[in-house]
């Protein structure tokens, strides 16, 4: 297909009387290894598909119909759609992948929503990488993410999906980024295929229902949520469990929710979190087989877990730590508390009290200065007293919503405050506070 200037704006080209009406659709499931076989993406990668894209990159989703409009007075409507879907899945991808390579990448909508954060997928093929892995078979690969990271770790990587278009933008994506000699991409059902050649296999199963199969063939009926129990995965984790098994090294990329009941003994257990916010899990076979390890990212701090018993409860202190969600995912409260010679404020709760200030990556401090039972009529009074208008609300064992608090105390003033709603020893509590000085 020919190349014409393109624009968002729409500058008029070469009258579209003279231009094929139709391109192959987006969704066309064609096999990505057969020679010769129609390409789903194939528009895209032609100078006009690119050319849509570049002009496409900072468009407002909000004046798309326009867009869109002006566009089809010169193009295809069929590639002007494909251009325009895959600009807003580029703009998503930012989050997880950055500027630099989103806008080079191709995605799915599921490929968006599942593949790895770049940051998190880097962290894992860096030890895989200190492990002295060389090749890995990334089964379930998606539209390559991890792929992307474990072949920029200089590991050569079998990527493999049952799903044609996911397999598609994972072979577009490493020939996008330069890393086609060292992924090869195939489209296969991961269960048929064999690993015995690699140094390592890595596997991320579909946890979302309704999401086309990264495994055997589609995703597990039921609508789009997430799937909770690790047998409902695509393919199930004791498939998945197996084939770690078999290989030298193995990595399985699961919920960061999994039962810790349901984790192999033989497995270590490893929970990352990204800027705060956790991010996965992963089950690591031929490391240290029963270990809890809990990853904070960007600084790369791990925390192991010793075995110790859970902290006793004792009395609000001067400061509360909020661990970091990877600390209590992994059950490694208890380390926490430890280092900072703290207790709970309640046994079933993640807040950790103490009376001293000690820096650590694992927890969050504030200081806290008044503590009061659950009381609104009181809460406000004493927020009023202190002329707060800026409150965040935080909450752990509570049923108040933060919305709800915030509505009925009608914060006023120039002052800003935190406030747990929580319980202490038991009893429903508010306490108030700010960030400590770091």
């Amino acid at each position: 297909m020919a190349s014409h200037p393109v624009s968002a704006s729409g500058p008029r080209g070469p009258d579209r009387a003279a231009r094929p009406h139709t391109v192959p659709r987006l969704a066309d499931n064609g096999r990505v290894n057969d020679a010769g076989s129609p390409s789903a993406l194939a528009p895209l990668l032609t100078a006009e598909g690119q050319a849509l894209l570049t002009a496409l990159r900072d468009h407002d989703p909000g004046q798309e119909l326009a867009v869109a409009t002006r566009l089809r007075r010169d193009h295809p409507a069929g590639l002007v759609s494909a251009a325009l879907a895959q600009a807003r899945l580029r703009q998503r991808a930012v989050a997880k992948f950055g500027a630099g390579d989103a806008y080079r990448m191709y995605f799915t909508p599921n490929g968006v929503e599942q593949s790895t954060r770049a940051s998190v997928a880097a962290h894992r093929a860096a030890r895989f990488a200190a492990l002295g892995v060389r090749s890995v078979a990334d089964l379930c690969c998606g539209i390559g993410g991890d792929a992307i990271a474990l072949a920029r770790a200089g590991i050569s990587v079998l990527a493999v999906d049952h799903d044609p278009l996911a397999a598609e933008a994972a072979r577009a994506n490493a020939e996008a980024l330069g890393l086609a000699p060292l992924i090869e991409v195939r489209r296969a059902d991961v269960t048929e295929v064999g690993t015995s050649s690699h140094d390592a296999v890595f596997a991320d199963p579909a946890r979302r229902a309704g999401r086309p199969g990264g495994g055997r063939g589609r995703g597990p009926k039921g609508g789009s949520g997430r799937i909770f129990d690790p047998e409902a995965y695509s393919p199930p984790l004791s498939w998945a469990v197996g084939a770690a098994r078999t290989a030298r090294l193995a990595a399985l990329k699961i919920a960061p929710g999994v039962p810790h009941e349901a984790i192999p003994g033989d497995a270590e257990a490893e929970w990352i979190s990204d800027h705060g916010d956790v991010k996965e899990a992963v089950l690591w076979f031929g490391t240290a087989p029963g270990a809890r390890r809990a990853t904070l990212l960007p600084s790369g701090a791990r925390l192991a877990g010793r075995g110790l018993p859970d902290p006793g409860v004792r009395k609000t202190g001067r400061y509360l730590y909020e661990p970091d969600g990877a600390v209590i995912r992994a059950h490694l409260v208890a380390e926490v508390a430890e280092e900072l010679d703290g207790g709970l404020l309640d046994a079933t709760i993640a807040y950790i009290t103490a009376d001293e200030l000690r820096p650590t990556p694992w927890a969050t401090a504030y200081e806290i200065t008044d503590e009061l039972p659950f009381n609104l009529k009181r809460l406000k009074a004493l927020l009023r007293e202190r002329g707060v208008g800026t409150l965040t609300v935080k909450k752990r064992g509570s049923a108040v919503e933060p919305e709800e608090l915030r509505r009925r105390v009608k914060p006023s003033g120039p002052n800003a405050a935190t406030i747990f709603l929580t319980r202490v020893a038991g009893a429903p509590t508010v306490l108030v506070g700010a960030p400590a000085p770091v």
